[in-house]
């Protein structure tokens, strides 16, 4: 599979491999662990809410540090040494997180202590994580050409996905099918994520170069940081850009609220845990070959055009979220998030990759990428907590329901609630659908279009 690509190319491509570890068991497993936790506390009922406007908040910190860090890493030399600083946060952060399961947290007051460390932990593990991404995407232009963008990009994620995704979380349904106690399968899962992610990214470190950036000289981190300023201008010049990156902001909102709210949500529903993980193993098996099909079909039809039947398929999953009620159905949203979540992520990444001016400045540009993917995570999981809370609310008061009512009685009512959540997703999509498939065609077409001929001379000029 791999045949035919360079040493730089499979070394990047690696890091996906390792980075997957983090995506499935620390976004994914780690709001069940959490939910378990939140049940022990006083205010069990609204851990859902909790998680989301955590996720918004880690987003948040990423946003705001995106342009900068991608500025910095134009530097010779710096690309590097910032990817290992973030890597180092991130897998930390997850060894610490192995110790949260072993406190003994079935105690009221213990439990908001373990809560509070994990909602920690998880906000700067995920800021390492996001912060290391930013370096690694920006190495895509370092490591390969603009027309191996495409299948580079979805390989790294279809290797992420058979990898890290699959391997780690596999191991952890193992120990708990032989009988090991939860408690300690979950300090393996989290302390064996971070082991995962450093070791697997040697390749990286060890065969990518950054091969295009600006010396550094006193006062260089000061005009960089005002180039941002430039940068901007150069965007907004750049319609097509500019319009691109603002309907990515909508949908990879969508995408990203799907990823970290799923097993929260399915947790708030009462579905079975181990049921959960085995359907999203099984997102982590398909994604392979779905990367793989997008790749031959956008190879046919175009990255853009991929790009769009990935929205359109991610639109049917919020309205049939809002209808699951069983397990079966949370296998059957998993089997279509699997169809499309790699594939949408990897064409978004390599066709902003061909859209930049200018290469020795990749960081900055993916930086400013970065902001908009990041931001749009902000708005999505903090939408989706706010239509729960008000779908709660508007319940609890048609029934006459106590906001100190029994929490059984509580619980019920944010069973009920959670769908709208999921549904307010929908909204986000449309949004990112119509800067798509109406704004983004007719900047293109105003690119593509010829300029009109000077007129001849003694011709009046039109």
């Amino acid at each position: 599979m791999l045949k035919g690509y360079s040493k730089e190319e499979k070394s990047w491509m690696m890091y996906d491999w390792a980075n997957s570890a983090h995506s499935v068991v620390v976004v994914t497993v780690l709001p069940i662990f959490y939910g378990t936790v939140a049940g022990f506390t006083r205010d069990s009922a609204s851990s859902m809410a909790t998680w989301g406007y955590c996720t918004s908040i880690a987003m948040l910190l990423v946003a705001l540090l995106a342009p900068i860090l991608g500025a910095l890493g134009d530097f010779w030399g710096w690309r590097k040494r910032l990817f290992c600083i973030f890597l180092a946060v991130g897998a930390l952060s997850c060894a610490g997180l192995a110790i949260t399961p072993l406190t003994g947290f079935t105690d009221t007051a213990m439990a908001e202590r373990v809560g509070l460390w994990i909602l920690g932990l998880y906000i700067v593990s995920t800021v390492g994580f996001a912060g290391a991404n930013l370096y690694y995407d920006s190495f895509l232009v370092d490591v390969t050409s603009p027309e191996r963008m495409d299948q580079v990009s979805l390989l790294g994620y279809g290797l992420g996905y058979i990898g890290g995704s699959t391997i780690p979380l596999l191991l952890f349904l193992l120990l708990n099918l032989v009988g090991v106690e939860m408690i300690y399968c979950l300090s393996f899962a989290f302390g064996f994520t971070a082991l995962w992610w450093l070791c697997f990214s040697w390749p990286l470190l060890k065969n990518v170069r950054q091969k295009s950036g600006a010396p550094y000289r006193p006062g260089a981190v000061r005009q960089a940081l005002k180039g941002l300023g430039k940068t901007v201008k150069e965007i907004v010049r750049h319609r097509q850009m500019l319009v691109f990156l603002l309907a990515y902001f909508f949908y990879i909102d969508g995408v990203n609220t799907i990823i970290h709210m799923s097993t929260s949500y399915g947790d708030t529903l009462g579905l079975g845990s181990t049921e959960m993980l085995l359907a999203l193993l099984l997102v982590q098996l398909l994604g392979l070959p779905f990367a793989l099909l997008y790749q031959k079909l956008a190879g046919r039809f175009g990255a853009r055009t991929m790009v769009g039947v990935g929205i359109g398929i991610y639109m049917c999953i919020c309205v049939f979220g809002f209808f699951i009620r069983s397990i079966w159905q949370f296998w059957v949203l998993a089997i279509l998030v699997a169809t499309s979540q790699g594939g949408i992520q990897a064409l978004s990444r390599s066709l902003f990759g061909k859209m930049i001016p200018d290469r020795s400045r990749s960081g900055e540009f993916f930086g400013f990428y970065d902001i908009f993917g990041k931001f749009s995570a902000i708005i999505g999981p903090s939408v989706v907590a706010l239509a729960s809370s008000v779908a709660a609310s508007v319940i609890r008061s048609s029934r006459g329901i106590a906001a100190d009512a029994p929490a059984a009685v509580l619980e019920g009512v944010a069973q009920e609630a959670a769908p709208w959540g999921v549904l307010s997703i929908l909204l986000i999509f449309l949004v990112g659908a119509a800067l798509y498939f109406v704004v983004l065609p007719r900047c293109e077409k105003r690119v593509a279009a010829p300029s009109p001929l000077p007129a001849e001379a003694g011709e009046p000029t039109p």
